[in-house]
């Protein structure tokens, strides 16, 4: 498929312009990861813990607690949470161990339920709920496993490439997911059975770090200073950054995207259809890691601090 490149220069047109956040919100700990589930905010933290957030009152309302580590020493460690899910009324997240594998947790909004342990040995980076008993499991060796906790077990376990796994995205009727690799490759996969539909690698040609998957439209966010965009019955394309692009965003629609942009930690928005740069958010004082949209003109994002950020685009 024949390439369009988009060589960018950043800097803001007549018709654009710098936002500030409207609010963030401060957590206990640095933060790794972070979801919306209505007019709440789960975010994990580095700190073993994910504290809930009301969006309307703006505090904290909830926080779910892991429990200390010990070493051979007797020395306390807090484990690290660095993924983190939601599906009706449940917590889905993976925290850090001491000997490097991941452990599983599901909270059910009173009970912690542990379901992968450190001695199962698996690298688990990421985790995300197919229904309320099935959830997928992103390791680091990039295997894709279906896992089904009604009989605890794997329902299958396949190796999609040899490059290293970053993310998984899930579509939102749970039937498709995309996943991304140091290698720049994104594979679409069937959930149900595991079957590889399709690959995409003519955008970026290093590690990608994030990407976003909506209403059938694919952004990355590359080591390689690329943005790139894959969409249905459209040629893709890329943006061309000054930097290494940590982070991305899409809006439900698919519509408007953002992405980490420069060595100041600013957010660039644009329109995925026209590839025309809207407005530039400014407020990150670290590289923002996590982008999530709200709905179409709102979103969250947060970086390598103790802060989650409130944005309005219109």
């Amino acid at each position: 498929m024949k390439k369009i490149c988009i060589f960018l220069l950043f800097t803001i047109s007549l018709f654009s312009k710098e936002i500030k956040p409207i609010f963030s919100l401060e957590t206990r700990a640095l933060v790794y990861d972070f979801v919306l589930d209505g007019s709440n905010l789960y975010v994990a933290n580095d700190f073993g813990t994910i504290e809930v957030f009301d969006l309307f009152k703006k505090k904290k309302i909830d926080e779910i607690v892991l429990p200390p580590m010990f070493t051979l020493q007797g020395e306390q460690v807090t484990p690290k949470i660095i993924s983190v899910d939601r599906h009706n009324g449940k917590t889905l997240f993976v925290s850090t161990t001491l000997k490097g594998f991941r452990e599983v947790w599901l909270h059910d909004g009173f009970n912690l339920k542990q379901i992968i342990k450190a001695e199962d040995k698996l690298p688990i980076r990421k985790a995300k709920f197919v229904d309320d008993g099935k959830f997928v499991f992103g390791t680091i060796a990039h295997e894709m496993i279906l896992h089904d906790t009604s009989d605890s077990f794997n329902i299958y376990r396949k190796h999609i490439e040899e490059s290293a796994f970053s993310d998984v995205m899930l579509s939102e009727d749970k039937k498709t997911m995309v996943s991304s690799s140091e290698s720049g490759r994104v594979t679409l996969i069937d959930v149900k059975s595991g079957a590889i539909l399709n690959k995409f690698e003519s955008q970026n040609v290093d590690n990608i770090y994030k990407l976003s998957y909506k209403n059938g439209t694919i952004v990355t966010a590359g080591q390689d200073r690329r943005v790139a965009v894959y969409q249905e019955n459209e040629r893709p394309y890329y943006i061309k950054s000054d930097f290494l692009v940590y982070s991305v965003g899409l809006s439900p629609k698919g519509e408007i995207a953002a992405f980490s942009s420069g060595e100041e930690n600013h957010l660039q928005v644009f329109n995925v259809k026209t590839k025309k740069m809207m407005n530039r958010l400014v407020g990150h004082k670290t590289i923002p890691t996590n982008i999530k949209f709200f709905n179409e003109k709102e979103l969250f994002s947060s970086g390598d601090e103790n802060r989650v950020f409130y944005w309005r685009i219109d």
